[in-house]
């Protein structure tokens, strides 16, 4: 199974240097193959919901969680949203979706927020519902949650098979009692949220994964910060997370460096737990989107069909290379995003706002696989 995945990988590094677009490759000695080759596809329900067709390379229309499997595809990460305004990412929407994924044979990641909407390193807005909750109500209020969504996908036969305790939490979570910095409690506090959530998530299934989740892979001492912190409180969690995107997480000599040192600093497998990279700098709706101009990308790899999958394969192999074996696999993110009128990024109004990401995904704006999509199976 793996080996023709494996020289296709090869063939398709080869064919992207022969344009001209940079490689980050394996150094001798790397992994063959990852454990994980996934995808956020938080968003697709809505977009099938509203009518979306999606497509293989061929032009063959299809269920596009089997278009992405029979490119490699095997697991699918999925956020959760307390109480959305849309009602979209809300714990029915997602056990409802984590039901299909299993049923497509595919392992399934539940990505907790924490939040009615996006939580990252710039925001982690408690949940209206637990506004004003002194830690130990938040702690109560983290373990029932996690603990409810979790039992719920297992009634549901979609147990999940990894969960990730808060999402690019480098300043913490549920602000301000759960925040590093500026916020009432510092790392003791959010220490507290985290062991609630990984103790609930093993109530439910002692072998499901707990990962801890950074932004700015590529960013070695500030992982290594957190993380450290974290062990020294008494945090416990079975894989290491982080984001890479190549403009914004720092180099992949960095992303490299990070990788290796938090795989062999803790002896728990890595993953990047999201990754993309444009393939136009065109817009395909009225919303303007996040990587929009030649400035922003990275030396090496333009904002084309060849720049995106050398970008990605570059992130693969960083993960290949991880000592003895650890580095775990990949997230792609939102690769199944494309611009879809009513699957806006605001979801107080999802309606009315458009796609941020549509220049990224792996589908083109008429839902047909582009060929990045080869490389879920590298």
């Amino acid at each position: 199974m793996h080996r023709p995945r494996l020289r296709l990988g090869i063939a398709a590094a080869c064919a992207l240097a022969a344009v001209g677009v940079g490689v980050t490759a394996a150094p001798a000695g790397a992994a063959s193959t990852l454990a994980i080759h996934g995808a956020d596809l938080s968003t697709l329900q809505r977009a099938e919901d509203l009518g979306a067709k999606y497509y293989n390379q061929n032009g063959t229309q299809g269920d596009p969680l089997q278009i992405l499997k029979a490119a490699g595809m095997n697991y699918v990460r999925l956020r959760v949203w307390v109480n959305p305004a849309s009602g979209y990412n809300n714990q029915s929407k997602v056990v409802a979706f984590g039901k299909q994924v299993k049923a497509a044979g595919l392992k399934l990641l539940v990505d907790f927020h924490y939040s009615d909407t996006w939580a990252d390193p710039g925001k982690q807005f408690t949940p209206a519902a637990w506004n004003g909750h002194s830690l130990s109500q938040l702690e109560t209020d983290v373990y029932q949650y996690t603990f409810n969504v979790c039992n719920a996908l297992k009634a549901a036969g979609a147990t999940p098979d990894m969960v990730q305790v808060g999402n690019e939490i480098n300043a913490g979570m549920l602000w301000p009692v759960g925040k590093l910095t500026g916020g009432t409690g510092g790392w003791s506090n959010l220490a507290g949220l985290l062991i609630s959530g990984y103790n609930a998530v093993k109530a439910v299934s002692s072998s499901t994964q707990v990962m801890l989740h950074i932004a700015n892979g590529g960013q070695h001492d500030q992982a290594i910060w957190w993380f450290d912190e974290a062990k020294a409180f008494g945090v416990n969690w079975d894989v290491s997370g982080v984001s890479y995107y190549s403009y914004w997480s720092g180099s992949f000599a960095g992303l490299q460096s990070t990788l290796g040192d938090m795989a062999s600093r803790y002896g728990k497998p890595v993953v990047v737990a999201e990754t993309a990279y444009p393939f136009t700098l065109n817009n395909a709706d009225s919303t303007g989107n996040s990587i929009s101009s030649s400035s922003q990308l990275t030396s090496g790899y333009p904002a084309t069909e060849a720049g995106q999958r050398a970008n990605f394969l570059a992130v693969v192999n960083a993960l290949k290379a991880v000592p003895n074996g650890r580095g775990l696999g990949y997230f792609y993110w939102e690769a199944s995003w494309y611009a879809v009128p009513g699957n806006g990024w605001d979801p107080a109004n999802i309606n009315g706002s458009g796609d941020g990401w549509d220049n990224q995904a792996i589908f083109n704006w008429s839902g047909r696989a582009l060929s990045g999509i080869t490389d879920f199976g590298a």
